[in-house]
């Protein structure tokens, strides 16, 4: 059953409609490369699309009712809208769910190193990727720096013009002789991925004194740019101790191919599914069953912590929610959550030609062919997966075919080769309806991914398309 091409099928309105979105989205994902910046973008946006904070309705004592939207921050890193419908809370909300980390290098907490006058930053990789696809390339570090007394200090050094970026290194070809004898999971192994931040040592002044000067004469580059540090973001050494700073590729995303049919930017995984949820969520003013949009942080790394979806932190915002609604008590929460249903939003593995072998093609999901289903993901024998009932994916089919939604389904490559998962076995654990769905993406997990600005479009279209009818 081959789906088409949803290229085909546009007309000029539609045309413009993607175009738009897609613009939204490259700004987006160039704007936003943490799981903070994403948040508080998506804050801004809840906010002028009418949105409360869920804190500042319950100090008001307000009841809430249907067309009343409210949203709940966890820790700057995670967010869940609100938007209450007219149908009764316990029979149940549409939920649209996808997360908004992605792989990239955390500095450590003790990160700088000098040696032969060059000054280095530790890191310690987060997600899944290929450490050799990180050396050479333009890196930019992100986030924040937290000091003792309160004070949060933002950084976002290596994204405007005149910004400096910084590198990870490799050897040169004319000495790799052993390096490229080895397998590509230890080309570069984790201790190396060092980020190179400076080589101008400072200059100690001559009128201090001999013993003065040699006393003071060793890692003098660390000297210089800690001094840039103090000036510039007035922050110690002893600062980045409380510090979450993300090192990840430098630059905008980028219209990709001569037709500017695709999308090439960092962190599509799997900010892709959450900002056309997003902009499905805020674009849905009046719903008739209340939807809720979550966007959640540390899928990468099993969806662990306080800001991922294992934590409480869905759970009780719902119980909140229920109780400014009237519905008081345990048994109000549990009905409501068992007669949920969801689209668990990931991206799945499009197909690639260049890699054939790696996929069954009749199974796979395609560029350009719509948003994708994943009845399952897990590995191999579908471990660590949810698998949707048969009566979820016909109930998801004619929600999609009745929207005009171009679609797909597939399995995330050949059986005996691996697998991947998401956050939806997390809240199937409520006994909901959850299926797997998401954008196909080349080069998941690199630096550089590649999408097609169609199947952006779709997912935002189908996601309407499940809020409105599902």
């Amino acid at each position: 059953m081959e789906r088409k091409n949803a290229w085909k099928s546009y007309n000029a309105e539609q045309l413009d409609e993607l175009h738009y979105l897609c613009e939204g989205y490259k700004a987006y994902i160039s704007d936003n490369k943490t799981e903070r910046e994403c948040c508080d973008a998506a804050v801004e946006m809840a906010r002028e699309g009418g949105y409360v904070e869920l804190g500042e309705a319950i100090a008001a004592g307000k009841q809430l009712k249907a067309g009343d939207k409210v949203y709940v921050v966890n820790r700057g890193k995670s967010l869940m809208l609100i938007n209450l419908g007219t149908d009764d809370l316990e029979a149940g909300v549409n939920i649209l769910g996808a997360h908004i980390d992605s792989p990239r290098m955390d500095l450590k907490q003790n990160p700088l190193e000098e040696k032969n006058d060059l000054l280095t930053l530790d890191t310690h990789y987060y997600g899944g990727i290929k450490k050799y696809q990180w050396v050479t390339i333009p890196l930019a570090i992100h986030g924040v720096v937290a000091k003792k007394d309160g004070s949060i200090v933002n950084v976002c050094v290596g994204e405007d013009e005149g910004d400096p970026v910084f590198c990870v290194t490799d050897l040169l070809i004319h000495l790799s002789q052993e390096q490229l004898t080895k397998e590509a999971s230890k080309v570069i192994d984790g201790e190396m991925l060092d980020v190179l931040c400076g080589g101008r040592p400072v200059v100690i002044d001559a009128a201090e004194g001999d013993d003065a000067k040699k006393a003071d004469d060793k890692d003098l580059v660390k000297k210089g740019v800690l001094a840039i540090l103090k000036e510039t973001l007035d922050i110690e050494e002893e600062d980045l101790l409380s510090a979450e700073l993300e090192v990840v590729p430098a630059g905008r995303a980028r219209d990709l191919g001569f037709d500017r049919s695709m999308i090439l930017g960092y962190g599509q995984d799997d900010r892709s599914c959450a900002y056309t949820s997003l902009v499905a969520q805020l674009d849905e003013k009046d719903v008739r069953r209340t939807s809720v949009c979550l966007l959640v942080d540390k899928e990468e790394i099993g969806s662990v912590g306080a800001t991922g979806m294992t934590s409480h932190f869905f759970e009780n915002s719902m119980a909140e929610v229920l109780a400014l609604a009237g519905k008081q008590g345990d048994l109000a929460l549990r009905r409501c959550l068992t007669n949920s249903q969801m689209l668990s939003s990931d991206v799945s593995a499009g197909f690639d030609p260049t890699f054939a072998s790696a996929f069954e093609a009749k199974n796979s999901s395609f560029l350009g062919r719509g948003i994708t289903f994943n009845k399952f993901t897990g590995s191999r024998g579908k471990h660590g997966s949810n698998d949707a009932d048969a009566e979820y994916v016909a109930k998801v089919r004619r929600v999609m075919d009745e929207g005009g939604v171009n679609w797909q389904t597939a399995e995330l490559g050949r059986v005996d080769l691996g697998g991947g998962g998401t956050i939806a076995y997390i809240l199937a654990e409520y006994g909901m309806s959850v299926i797997d769905c998401g954008v196909p993406v080349l080069s998941m997990h690199s630096p550089w991914e590649a999408t097609s600005k169609a199947d952006i479009y779709e997912a935002y279209r189908g996601y309407r398309s499940f809020l409105e009818r599902a």
